[in-house]
């Protein structure tokens, strides 16, 4: 590494590419860590080092070697998913680096499912009833992995719950969700988004993508950031987050705090929005922005996975609405995300059909050159 490509940032997440790009945006120089290292990841973040992981788990003993990199030991850490359940991994790395984002003992607080639910009940935030086990009847709940992401964990709840998981009541609404600055006292919202899944075998919970922002004015979008509000001060939230609420004609209720960069990173790090990373970093060290400028258009980020084993050829060439772009050759196994593509329209509607013909058309075209 040359002198003048010194990193200033070492993202750290299950997939960094986000953060990595959202960085770029804002002309700084980073490194990544993560457990893919896509090809869309390796050429924004120098170095960009992957760990070996067989579980969708960061391992906090190869992490913990490839920060001691002489070039990367004392680099500020900023962190995505994949630490909700790994708060006290978040402690040890705060001994040798500043780490950016929200405290070890806010991850745990807001992670911990009854602890979360102990605080909106003190809050007077609806919130879906928590269980240490279901009722006899378990037809109306939900089994979760506490601290997991990416709702591939959630299942129907049986009579069996494995170590490590809960149960939550079944709620009926759709999924919104809010990505939110915040500044240890006060939030900013940056934009709401729907969400949507994408049903696989044994996971029908499974995380399918988002589309926004979504128009959300009213009594309604006023409560949901109203809630994040005082959750922000009750806890000292920072940085950038996002909430997961349901939300139909009978009500709402906020299912979960994401106390990091998320997912919906996409749909709104885009121009004349300032770089989210940036915008990160400030508010993590107490700066927020008076105001944040609004976007045209609306944006659908759209996970495909494949449904059949696919061999990705030497050298492909990936379309640029495409994200998370494996290295090649690859094999891709059945169930495993293939990529991420993008779509932008003039509303919700249009950007999210436009996904999905990119995602089948994209799809077609590994599957039968596999078949061939």
């Amino acid at each position: 590494m040359t002198a003048t490509a010194v990193p200033e940032f070492v993202v750290v997440a299950l997939s960094a590419r986000a953060l990595v790009a959202s960085a770029c945006r804002d002309g700084l120089r980073v490194a990544a860590v993560d457990l893919f290292a896509d090809t869309d990841t390796t050429a924004l973040a120098d170095p960009c080092l992957t760990l070996p992981s067989r579980q969708l788990r960061i391992p906090a003993a190869a992490l913990r070697r490839a920060l001691a990199a002489p070039d990367l030991s004392r680099l500020p850490l900023v962190y995505g998913a994949g630490f909700e359940d790994r708060p006290e991994l978040l402690t040890a790395l705060s001994r040798g680096r500043p780490v950016i984002g929200n405290r070890a003992e806010t991850v745990a607080r807001l992670k911990e499912p009854f602890a979360f639910a102990d605080l909106l009940a003190s809050l007077g935030i609806p919130h879906p009833e928590v269980a240490t086990a279901p009722p006899a009847d378990a037809g109306g709940w939900l089994m979760k992995r506490a601290g997991a992401s990416g709702g591939a964990h959630i299942r129907p709840a049986s009579s069996r719950l494995p170590a490590g998981h809960y149960v939550q009541r079944r709620m009926a609404g759709r999924p919104v969700s809010l990505l939110f600055l915040a500044d240890g006292r006060s939030v900013l919202p940056v934009g709401f988004s729907r969400q949507w899944v994408a049903s696989a075998p044994g996971q029908p919970y499974r995380y399918g993508g988002a589309v926004g922002p979504m128009s959300a004015s009213g009594g309604t979008a006023a409560a949901m950031i109203d809630a994040v509000s005082r959750i922000a001060a009750a806890v000292g939230l920072v940085g950038l987050n996002s909430a997961d609420f349901l939300a139909g004609p009978a009500g709402w209720c906020l299912l979960e705090i994401n106390p990091r960069p998320g997912a919906t990173l996409d749909l709104f790090d885009r121009p004349p929005m300032p770089s989210l990373f940036g915008l990160h970093v400030d508010a993590c060290a107490g700066r927020l922005p008076a105001e944040l400028p609004s976007l045209t258009g609306c944006r659908a980020a759209m996970v495909v996975y494949s449904t059949v084993p696919i061999q990705l050829r030497d050298g492909l060439c990936w379309p640029d609405w495409t994200a998370d772009r494996p290295r090649t050759p690859a094999r891709i196994p059945a169930g495993a995300p293939l990529c991420t593509v993008m779509a932008d329209a003039a509303d919700m509607k249009e950007a999210r059909r436009l996904a999905g013909q990119r995602a089948r058309e994209l799809y077609l075209q590994h599957a039968l050159a596999e078949a061939a």
